[in-house]
């Protein structure tokens, strides 16, 4: 099972400034002076081995858009996020017109960062194309027509080639689609979230983003705890730190990278992706946040090891 990011940011996309960029470019540049290197033959060794990722690279700007594979399955994601237009690209490269396809999408929610793909997702325009919309939500259908709408969207929803269903799914059941074993948890927040645990071939994924956890309910956290359970990775809403999530932004719906650390620990999962980055965060500061969680994380082990890693547009995990 392969999980691969297309979109990591929350509630809005971003993208790196002129002034970044710049930044980026002048402490690399530094970085290289230290190094004394003076040979083109070297450049990319000492990009890829002596740049930390803040620098070298970046976590990305797309909103929330995440794809499993795994040979033999269908094709399945998570959410239309902004992510979902790259994603798309990728699709056609591998099945261009002709080569009619069936994509499965799991929504968390209808928030707008979450559905803001689905017109740019270029599969809906080819004629033979399935899409099925996998939600908790009745309301599904609604949001995605009202989005295509004038003077919203120039292509109306109608208008869109591919056949587009919504199966509408209930949390707490077992469902085999596409291949995988797939469950749902209602989460805490605005209009509903839900998380999705896929499990196939003994390898097991869950996707948790848009859900606050109050700290003061311990019976709350329970429900969270047995979905996590031995998850090989937990995708995970870290938008906030915990200061934040527990007093300026309370109520706001999303979880902070301590809460992660916290559950995945009590379930014992092996993995956990940070994930739905806040926005205003640039490079520098989602890597101080992960510089942290990973020293949280062996300060508060009482057990195996949880490997902390940080999403970022274009990271694949093999499970």
């Amino acid at each position: 099972m392969k999980v691969r990011f297309w979109g990591t940011r929350g509630s809005i996309p971003i993208s790196l400034t002129a002034e970044q960029t710049r930044a980026k470019v002048v402490a690399a540049l530094n970085a290289a002076i230290d190094q004394g290197l003076n040979r083109r033959q070297d450049v990319e060794a000492f990009v890829d081995s002596q740049l930390p990722f803040e620098i070298r690279g970046t976590y990305g700007g797309h909103s929330s858009c995440v794809q499993l594979e795994s040979q033999g399955a269908g094709h399945v994601f998570l959410d239309f996020g902004s992510g979902a237009r790259p994603l798309g690209g990728d699709y056609l490269r591998q099945f261009p017109p002709g080569s009619p396809q069936t994509y499965h999408v799991f929504m968390s929610h209808l928030h707008w960062d979450h559905i803001m793909g689905f017109p740019f997702f270029t599969p809906v325009y080819i004629p033979g194309n399935r899409i099925v919309i996998h939600t908790c939500h009745a309301q599904a259908e609604l949001a995605f027509r009202r989005q295509q709408s004038p003077p919203c969207f120039p292509v109306e929803f109608d208008a869109l080639a591919a056949q587009i269903e919504f199966d509408l799914l209930r949390p707490g059941q077992q469902y085999e689609i596409a291949g995988y074993s797939v469950a749902a948890l209602l989460q805490l927040h605005s209009g509903d979230s839900f998380g999705w645990r896929f499990e196939r071939h003994g390898k097991s994924m869950v996707y948790s983003t848009d859900s606050e956890h109050k700290l003061d309910q311990q019976s709350a956290l329970e429900p969270y705890i047995d979905f996590f359970r031995d998850a090989d990775l937990v995708v995970f809403d870290a938008m906030y730190s915990l200061a934040d999530a527990v007093s300026v932004r309370a109520d706001w719906g999303h979880s902070s990278n301590m809460v992660g650390i916290e559950l995945c620990q009590a379930a014992k999962a092996r993995r956990l992706c940070m994930f739905h980055h806040e926005p205003a965060y640039d490079d520098a500061k989602i890597a101080g946040v992960l510089d942290q969680s990973r020293r949280l994380e062996a300060l508060t082990r009482s057990d195996a090891e949880l490997a902390v890693v940080t999403a970022y547009d274009g990271l694949e995990i093999d499970l």
